[in-house]
Protein backbone atom coordinates (compact mmCIF):
# COMPACT_ATOMS: atom_id res chain seq x y z
CA UNK A 1 0.00 0.00 0.00
CA UNK A 2 1.73 3.36 -0.80
CA UNK A 3 1.70 6.52 1.29
CA UNK A 4 -0.95 8.49 -0.21
CA UNK A 5 -3.22 5.06 -0.37
CA UNK A 6 -2.86 5.02 3.55
CA UNK A 7 -3.59 9.18 3.92
CA UNK A 8 -7.08 8.47 1.80
CA UNK A 9 -7.87 5.47 3.74
CA UNK A 10 -7.15 7.69 7.27
CA UNK A 11 -9.15 10.47 5.88
CA UNK A 12 -12.00 7.90 5.16
CA UNK A 13 -11.76 6.60 8.63
CA UNK A 14 -11.82 10.08 10.61
CA UNK A 15 -15.05 11.53 8.34
CA UNK A 16 -16.61 8.17 9.37
CA UNK A 17 -16.55 8.60 12.88
CA UNK A 18 -17.08 12.79 12.56
CA UNK A 19 -13.84 14.20 13.25
CA UNK A 20 -13.46 16.70 10.67
CA UNK A 21 -10.62 18.63 11.59
CA UNK A 22 -8.51 15.35 11.31
CA UNK A 23 -10.21 15.23 7.44
CA UNK A 24 -9.24 19.29 7.36
CA UNK A 25 -5.60 18.91 8.59
CA UNK A 26 -4.89 16.10 5.56
CA UNK A 27 -5.33 19.11 3.27
CA UNK A 28 -3.26 21.57 1.39
CA UNK A 29 -4.12 24.60 2.35
CA UNK A 30 -4.85 25.17 -1.71
CA UNK A 31 -6.76 21.86 -2.32
CA UNK A 32 -8.97 22.14 -5.11
CA UNK A 33 -12.23 20.21 -3.79
CA UNK A 34 -14.73 19.93 -6.68
CA UNK A 35 -18.49 18.00 -6.41
CA UNK A 36 -19.99 17.18 -9.11
CA UNK A 37 -21.63 19.13 -11.44
CA UNK A 38 -25.44 18.96 -10.85
CA UNK A 39 -25.66 17.75 -7.70
CA UNK A 40 -26.65 19.61 -4.31
CA UNK A 41 -23.11 20.76 -3.50
CA UNK A 42 -21.38 20.94 -7.09
CA UNK A 43 -18.83 23.09 -7.93
CA UNK A 44 -15.55 24.18 -6.50
CA UNK A 45 -14.39 24.90 -3.08
CA UNK A 46 -10.70 26.01 -2.52
CA UNK A 47 -9.21 25.42 0.89
CA UNK A 48 -9.84 23.14 3.84
CA UNK A 49 -12.42 26.55 5.40
CA UNK A 50 -14.36 26.61 1.66
CA UNK A 51 -14.56 22.84 2.01
CA UNK A 52 -15.81 22.90 5.83
CA UNK A 53 -18.52 25.47 4.79
CA UNK A 54 -19.60 24.39 1.19
CA UNK A 55 -19.70 20.91 2.02
CA UNK A 56 -19.47 19.47 5.58
CA UNK A 57 -21.64 22.11 6.96
CA UNK A 58 -24.44 21.45 4.78
CA UNK A 59 -23.76 17.62 4.72
CA UNK A 60 -24.29 17.86 8.21
CA UNK A 61 -27.15 19.90 8.51
CA UNK A 62 -29.06 18.57 5.91
CA UNK A 63 -28.55 14.93 5.93
CA UNK A 64 -28.89 11.85 9.31
CA UNK A 65 -26.24 9.48 8.70
CA UNK A 66 -23.94 10.71 5.70
CA UNK A 67 -22.06 8.26 4.82
CA UNK A 68 -18.72 7.80 2.45
CA UNK A 69 -17.41 4.42 2.40
CA UNK A 70 -15.04 2.92 -0.04
CA UNK A 71 -14.59 -0.34 -1.00
CA UNK A 72 -10.99 0.03 -3.15
CA UNK A 73 -8.43 1.87 -3.77
CA UNK A 74 -6.32 1.96 -6.91
CA UNK A 75 -3.26 4.13 -6.61
CA UNK A 76 -0.43 5.41 -9.05
CA UNK A 77 2.17 7.92 -8.56
CA UNK A 78 0.70 10.91 -6.54
CA UNK A 79 -3.02 9.79 -7.43
CA UNK A 80 -5.19 7.73 -5.33
CA UNK A 81 -8.70 6.74 -6.44
CA UNK A 82 -11.15 5.69 -4.18
CA UNK A 83 -14.06 3.26 -5.41
CA UNK A 84 -17.03 2.79 -2.80
CA UNK A 85 -20.72 3.88 -1.59
CA UNK A 86 -22.47 7.47 -0.33
CA UNK A 87 -25.67 6.46 1.93
CA UNK A 88 -27.67 9.01 3.95
CA UNK A 89 -31.34 10.42 4.67
CA UNK A 90 -32.25 13.67 4.09
CA UNK A 91 -33.83 15.52 7.12
CA UNK A 92 -36.15 17.73 5.72
CA UNK A 93 -38.40 14.85 3.67
CA UNK A 94 -37.29 11.45 5.70
CA UNK A 95 -36.12 9.91 2.57
CA UNK A 96 -32.72 8.04 1.81
CA UNK A 97 -30.33 7.13 -0.99
CA UNK A 98 -27.64 4.75 -1.54
CA UNK A 99 -25.15 5.66 -4.29
CA UNK A 100 -22.11 4.93 -5.77
CA UNK A 101 -18.94 6.93 -5.73
CA UNK A 102 -15.52 7.53 -7.69
CA UNK A 103 -13.53 10.03 -5.48
CA UNK A 104 -9.96 10.58 -7.43
CA UNK A 105 -7.60 12.21 -4.69
CA UNK A 106 -3.91 13.69 -5.74
CA UNK A 107 -1.27 14.42 -2.99
CA UNK A 108 1.77 16.65 -2.65
CA UNK A 109 3.79 16.45 0.31
CA UNK A 110 1.74 14.14 2.69
CA UNK A 111 -1.62 16.38 2.10
CA UNK A 112 -4.14 16.09 -0.66
CA UNK A 113 -3.95 19.40 -3.18
CA UNK A 114 -7.58 17.95 -5.31
CA UNK A 115 -10.49 15.55 -4.81
CA UNK A 116 -12.60 15.11 -7.85
CA UNK A 117 -16.13 13.92 -7.10
CA UNK A 118 -17.91 11.28 -9.37
CA UNK A 119 -21.53 10.25 -8.64
CA UNK A 120 -24.82 9.90 -9.86
CA UNK A 121 -25.94 13.53 -8.70
CA UNK A 122 -29.64 12.64 -9.73
CA UNK A 123 -29.63 9.86 -7.29
CA UNK A 124 -28.56 12.13 -4.48
CA UNK A 125 -31.24 14.95 -5.38
CA UNK A 126 -34.39 12.49 -5.58
CA UNK A 127 -34.52 12.31 -1.74
CA UNK A 128 -34.65 16.05 -1.67
CA UNK A 129 -37.79 16.72 -3.78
Amino acid sequence: MTVHTSTAKAIYAAFAVGDIPTVLDAMAPDIHWTEAEGGPYGGVSVGPTAVLENVFMKLGGDWDGFSAVPQEFVSQGDTVVALGTYAATFKATGKSFTAPFAHVWKFRDGKAVSFQQHTDTAVHLRPMA
